[in-house]
């Protein structure tokens, strides 16, 4: 679970700046599912370079709640949360000073999305909020608010998600302290799946993942691998502490991402089912296989570019599709194998999709 925030202050000297707006969403790594917005008033004067910069006003802040007014609610949204912002070091700086103030304590694990943009995305022009965004081609409203730009950081998260085939991220957010027995465990594990098409990954008790399935319904084929009796079944059932999940909305999604995170995260319990396979090769030099998403309105599009296979995306935005720059930064790229060929050419002689577009 995560709490994806942006804090706006009053700006000043180092640890003594107020915080004069903040929003929090709760993201399960699929959606928002509770969030908190609100002015916040420091007690103290705003810079003025700041209230040029964000629009917010000493006069705005008069009636707005003190800090130890929403600490509560803060505490509440994102306990058990893992803080993801954008320069997350100075937000979970201003919230821990702001708590300390208040003899509290206030430690959570975090994650910044400017360091995983670059790792995950190298060698884009710039990691502002802003232009990033625009290289990806995401809508932002309301700059340097924290409504917006926390929204803004949301939509990042997810493309970061996307591309991060070794799940790092999510091994950093898994729960691990489990004291329950088995079959207790296992349903409590069941009831948090999802009944849509995708991968799961089976964590134990150290966030490993070991072992990476697929199925047209994450929950009916996790409670297949928990009621199975054949001795690798048992294993991973003893072994379980948590299951983590991607939707993928599409079956050629799941296919192409199973192998390549098969390879990469290497789980100790799938066994390799390497095929050998003729050349394959596309006849189309540029393609775009434009099929469902993950959610209405969403499409996921398939990148083929002069001949080879490129990767993939999700996107929302008919802008993304149309233009090629942009879709090419959303991109996960992916190995131009003759197996990642196989498996696309194979589903598109079986299977109908909603738009292949040559360009």
């Amino acid at each position: 679970m995560y709490a994806i925030l942006d804090i706006e202050t009053t700006g000043g000297k180092f640890n003594e700046e107020g915080i004069t707006e903040i929003a929090i969403y709760k993201f399960d790594g699929h959606q928002i599912i509770d969030q908190f917005v609100s002015l916040i008033n420091p007690e103290k004067e705003i810079q003025p370079f700041v209230v040029n910069l964000t629009g917010i006003s000493n006069g705005m802040l008069k009636n707005a709640p003190k800090f130890y007014e929403v600490a509560k609610r803060i505490v509440e949204i994102t306990t058990d949360c893992v803080l993801v912002a954008h320069n997350a070091n100075f937000d979970n700086r201003i919230l821990t000073t702001e708590f300390r103030r208040l003899g509290f304590n206030f430690e959570r694990k975090t994650l910044c999305t400017v360091e995983l943009s670059k790792k995950l995305i190298p060698e884009l022009p710039s990691y502002k909020l802003g232009k990033l965004c625009r290289s990806l081609g995401i809508p932002v409203s309301s700059r340097h608010r924290a409504e917006g730009d926390a929204i803004a950081t949301v939509q990042l998260f997810k493309h970061l998600l996307n591309k991060d085939t070794a799940k790092e991220i999510v091994k950093k957010a898994i729960k691990t302290d489990n004291g329950r027995k088995l079959a207790p465990k296992l349903l409590n594990i069941l009831d948090n799946l999802p009944s849509n098409e995708g991968l799961f990954y089976v964590h134990n008790n150290k966030s490993e993942i070991i072992y990476i399935g697929k199925g047209k319904n994450i929950k009916k084929t996790v409670n297949q691998l928990f009621l199975r009796t054949s001795k690798k079944a048992i294993i991973i059932q003893n072994k379980v502490t948590s299951v983590s999940y991607e939707e993928t909305g599409s079956s050629l999604i799941s296919d192409l991402k199973y192998v390549e995170e098969v390879e990469i995260n290497n789980p100790k319990y799938n066994y390799s089912n390497k095929k050998k396979l003729e050349k394959i090769e596309f006849s189309n030099d540029n393609l775009l296989v434009i099929d469902k998403g993950r959610q209405v309105g969403e499409k996921s599009v398939i990148l083929i570019e002069n001949s080879q296979f490129k990767g993939y995306c999700f996107t929302d935005l008919e802008y993304q599709i149309t233009n090629i720059k942009v879709l090419r930064t959303l991109i996960s790229p992916m190995e131009n194998s003759i197996q990642n060929r196989f498996i696309i050419k194979k589903y598109l002689q079986k299977n109908n999709v909603e738009k292949l577009i040559r360009f």
